[in-house]
């Protein structure tokens, strides 16, 4: 029973500390310790340890000999995987516009519905509302592809992104752009129109790497 306590907690400081490793709390270069950690977040070592392990297995920390030292999401390694995204987001379009339900494309359309809400508001909530309806769009977008493959590797890969989202959310202009072609996304699977769909969501993820691409240097 305690053996599968300490795995529940190590599930939830993995989450907590991907999650704030890539919105930008723990900055490229600094060193996460056991101790630090255990401190700060008030549990036992063996959850950390665990937990710092599955971090660096998704290449995010790596062992320094001083404890496990921040890695993050580069530039260059967003840039790599815009373009992985390019070679799999566009087929699994495809086969959302051929799988997907009538109650999916309802709650992709309140989702993007929603999301131009929180745009036209004021205050850093709102782009944190909107980064997360983001989210949520593409992951239901995977969702209805009908593959797990596809599903597991394309969240994987968004949920990397998350820092340079924000970012890239904060500006209005941007969001409504990104706004716009989710609309069209929804547009043509609401079509179950295979080509539009893999275009629609083409040209979304091309806009999106071009925009990260222009975009000041964010510190990592």
């Amino acid at each position: 029973m305690k053996e599968h306590r300490n795995i529940s907690i190590a599930d939830q400081i993995f989450e907590q500390l991907e999650r704030e490793i890539l919105s930008g709390k723990y900055r490229r270069g600094e060193i996460l310790s056991e101790l630090r950690l255990s401190k700060e977040l008030d549990v036992s070592r063996t959850p950390i340890r665990e937990a710092l392990l599955r971090l660096e297995q998704e290449n995010i920390v790596a062992e320094s000999g001083r404890g496990m030292e921040v890695i993050g999401i580069s530039a260059e390694d967003m840039l790599d995987l815009y373009d992985i995204r390019l070679h799999l987001e566009g087929e699994a379009a495809r086969r959302a516009a051929v799988n997907i339900t009538e109650e999916q494309l309802a709650q992709l359309l309140e989702l993007a519905e929603l999301q131009r809400f929180y745009i036209n508001k004021q205050g850093n909530s709102s782009s944190e509302h909107t980064k997360n309806l983001d989210s949520q769009f593409h992951e239901l977008l995977y969702l209805s592809c009908g593959s797990k493959a596809y599903i597991d590797v394309l969240t994987r890969i968004h949920k990397k992104m998350t820092k340079f989202r924000m970012a890239s959310v904060s500006k209005r202009s941007r969001a409504l752009q990104s706004n716009d072609e989710h609309m069209a996304i929804y547009q043509a699977l609401a079509a179950h129109d295979p080509d539009a769909a893999e275009q629609a969501v083409l040209t979304h993820v091309h806009n999106a790497m071009s925009r990260m691409e222009h975009m000041e240097p964010i510190d990592t």
